[in-house]
């Protein structure tokens, strides 16, 4: 189809200009202790992102792993208004409007590859929306000029080929600021030369432990894939196109999926076993993903497995001082050690926590990932109606009939039940605020001006139209109840709300080599683990006020689960892993009180437990 005289659909909800929502509480907590860890210190440290990168001018590395950084770093810095982290950000920027040659071609000379620049201008994207530069905008569409005239003869290849959404994902952004009509001829150009996956998934080939690498079985890519899909339902109109989107996502977790939301890719799609590994880079990429599918189908399942995702596969894959993370995470986690693993391709350091623990694409990716969470808690449908997507705590502003709104959002969610909103608005203003309600929630509390609220869900939605003034309240509940998850082999899981919980175990960390701030670390056990659980037993839930700086500490959680449990005689390692949990359980004869915790905490821990109940 081309695009030269079609127009652009419109988004179900459009995000908030970048810097409308700051972060609050524990989540701004998360972005301060990224800060002050990696995002803050890597330039120092690690050659690949220091004064020699090409991105910088040096002869250093020159693909993907600045524009990786500078992803991440950009929004950080400016969510933060962290002075030193916003200058970082600005050598990178300058350096790179600089390097723009007549033709319109920028970037490092030692590296060619049109991926590397995709990367790049998402992050000049964030930059021009935080500082609205007038430099940026005049900037890439020269730059998509040289590439509408070049991609005939130097077509997209390798990972451009498979990532080329991305570069429709700007592009559309660009349209939608000046409407320049040869941005929709690229649009065609770009989606013409990427990868098909509307046609892989038709036909899904990759329903079992993948041993051959092909880029449409790469956890990033199929990770990356998934919005490629909305944005050609958004570009063409096609209902097949959002259904694609929908059975990509069943297909993706009956045959790999994961209970932290995700689906297992140690580099390849690599099946249901909780021993198997996810990519950090996979986890970041998942969630810019929902984000986006969110905002353009609208949705609400896609929140509930971004909050999943979010609030336990990203915490749980780095280090809690953010000194150290992991390329591969596993639900059940019994040790992080130099050893050989049934990962599809990783090596023997995959879940090591470390620097660069097999590979450097998660070190310089892994840092968009909260401040992209943050920058879509909230959205805009219509120009009246504010979206909740997510209550984590912050405040969102922004303009409705070009007045200012400001919304304080209070809460400890999802550690507990309850939240509070706050229009710190200085006029009276007629507008609408919705309430996304998560589908594992039966039921809610509402009150506004502490005054029972009532009002119709609608698609997983409730909204509160009224005239708000200085100083109204929202007080909203989402009643959190403790369910059992379905494994394979009759195995279990348990979830709150958004939040998966584990065993944890006691973990001793030793340093393996490196040198100050940032080493590599192997993490043994040093408590037993082999435990399984009954679906009987009605569970406690534990509430703590005063904890810890960082939220996700096995050590010192926010919400415990107290279960019963009884240990397992034939459950144990396999190639230096947890076996399979076993179906035909040789357990204690007495119970055991066991304590679980958020997933994101525990760095060892079993998720996924054998079901000591009698079988049918």
């Amino acid at each position: 189809m081309s695009m030269k005289n079609a127009t652009v659909g419109t988004r179900k909800f459009k995000p908030l200009k970048l810097g409308s929502i700051k972060p609050k509480g524990w989540l701004k907590n998360q972005l301060t202790i990224q800060a002050n860890g990696m995002t803050g210190r890597l330039e120092e440290h690690w050659p690949d992102l220091g004064s020699d990168s090409a991105w910088l001018g040096g002869e250093g590395e020159g693909w993907e792993r600045g524009p990786y950084y500078l992803d991440g770093l950009v929004p950080l810095a400016y969510l933060l208004d962290n002075e030193k982290l916003i200058i970082k950000a600005q050598k990178w920027i300058e350096w790179t409007l600089s390097s723009q040659t007549e033709s319109g071609w920028f970037g490092p000379k030692n590296n060619n590859d049109w991926w590397s620049r995709m990367v790049m201008v998402k992050a000049l994207i964030q930059y021009q929306q935080f500082t609205e530069d007038n430099r940026v905008i005049p900037f890439l569409l020269n730059y998509y000029r040289h590439q509408l005239k070049n991609l005939p003869t130097r077509p997209l290849a390798e990972w451009g080929k498979a990532r080329g959404g991305e570069n429709v994902l700007s592009l559309l952004w660009l349209y939608e600021k000046t409407g320049e009509e040869f941005l929709l001829e690229l649009i065609d150009l770009t989606r013409r030369q990427t990868t098909d996956w509307q046609q892989l998934y038709r036909d899904f080939p990759f329903k079992r432990y993948v041993e051959e690498f092909d880029h449409t079985s790469h956890v990033v890519n199929v990770a990356m894939s998934l919005k490629y899909l909305a944005q050609d339902y958004l570009i063409t109109g096609h209902q097949s196109y959002k259904e694609s989107v929908y059975s990509a996502i069943d297909q993706l977790m009956t045959y790999h999926g994961q209970l932290h939301g995700m689906f297992s890719g140690d580099e390849w799609l690599a099946g249901t076993h909780p021993s198997q590994g996810t990519e950090l880079c996979s986890v970041v990429e998942y969630m810019f993903t929902l984000e986006n599918l969110l905002s353009i189908l609208g949705d609400s399942r896609f929140g509930d497995i971004l909050e999943r995702v979010a609030f336990n596969a990203l915490p749980a894959a780095i280090g809690r001082d953010w000194m150290s993370h992991q390329y591969d995470q596993q639900i059940n986690q019994i040790a992080c050690t130099y050893e050989k693993r049934d990962w599809t391709e990783n090596d023997n350091d995959a879940n090591l926590f470390g620097l660069e623990p097999h590979f450097g694409c998660c070190t310089a990716n892994m840092h968009q990932g909260w401040p992209k969470f943050v920058s879509h808690l909230w959205m805009k449908e219509n120009d009246t109606t504010l979206v909740c997507q997510s209550c984590a705590p912050c405040i969102v502003s922004d303009l409705i009939h070009d007045e200012p709104v400001t919304i304080n959002v209070t809460s400890d969610y999802p550690f507990k039940e309850l939240m509070k909103l706050e229009i710190v608005s200085a006029t009276d203003q007629n507008f609408s605020i919705k309430l996304r309600i998560p589908e594992w929630c039966n039921d809610i509390e509402l009150k506004v001006n502490q005054e029972n609220y009532h009002s119709v869900i609608t698609d997983n939605y409730i909204e509160i139209n009224r005239v708000w003034h200085k100083g109204d309240t929202v007080e909203f509940s989402l009643l959190m109840e403790v369910r059992f998850q379905s494994r394979a082999q009759s195995a279990i899981g348990i979830t709150r709300g958004p939040l998966l919980f584990a065993l944890p175990i006691d973990e001793e960390w030793t340093i393996m080599k490196g040198k100050y701030p940032f080493f590599d670390w192997e993490v043994k056990p040093q408590s037993e683990w082999n435990y399984g659980l009954t679906r009987k037993d009605d569970v406690c839930v534990i509430e703590k006020n005063n904890v810890s700086h960082q939220q996700f500490d096995s050590k010192n959680s926010p919400v415990a689960l107290k279960v019963l449990g009884k240990k397992i005689d034939n459950w144990g390692k396999k190639n230096n892993s947890a076996d399979t949990p076993p179906y035909h359980v040789e357990a204690a004869r007495e119970f055991e009180e066991l304590t679980l915790v958020p997933y994101g905490g525990a760095k060892l821990r079993i998720a996924e437990f054998p079901n000591v109940d009698e079988r049918p």
